[in-house]
């Protein structure tokens, strides 16, 4: 049986640690293949209030804009420190689900999603519904759910 090999490589980053583990399992995963990742963070520029969806003043979307910047090159960084710069960041906008499961993967050739698992409680996954198990339904390529393992900060 022949090795798959991924080479594009494809993580949403959110300032989470489980973002952050998956993003560092992914770099490790492009190293054996050789391959690439594309780390990127999606700003949501349509937000759920009480009744309706309510838009994001510019003002707004400018912070979060560099925000995602700074995560970006927080990844950059990481990367250096372990001798991997294949790394390429993304500032998307509109939903993240659709973003990370459809629209980047057609965009830059993506074979390989990664996701954390994800961080929100019971009510939040019932309102926003997971991410991860959006992208594993509608991905058109394979897809990696990252288990999230919480460092012990014992002495």
């Amino acid at each position: 049986m022949s090795r798959q090999v991924y080479q594009n490589i494809l993580v949403g980053i959110d300032g989470s640690e489980q973002a952050t583990q998956a993003f560092q399992k992914a770099v490790e995963v492009a190293r054996r293949n050789d391959g690439k990742v594309y780390v990127a963070n999606v700003i949501q520029q349509n937000v759920p209030v009480l009744m309706g969806y309510s838009s994001l003043n510019q003002n707004i979307v400018d912070q979060e804009t560099e925000a995602a910047k700074v995560l970006i090159e927080e990844c950059k960084d990481y990367g250096k420190s372990v001798d991997f710069t294949n790394i390429e960041g993304i500032v998307a906008y509109g939903s993240a689900k659709t973003a990370i499961a459809t629209q980047l993967p057609e965009k830059y050739d993506i074979d390989l999603v990664m996701v954390g698992q994800s961080g929100l409680n019971a009510v939040e996954r019932f309102m926003t519904g997971s991410v991860a198990s959006f992208v594993i339904r509608e991905a058109p390529c394979d897809v990696l759910v990252v288990t999230y393992e919480e460092k012990n900060e014992k002495a």
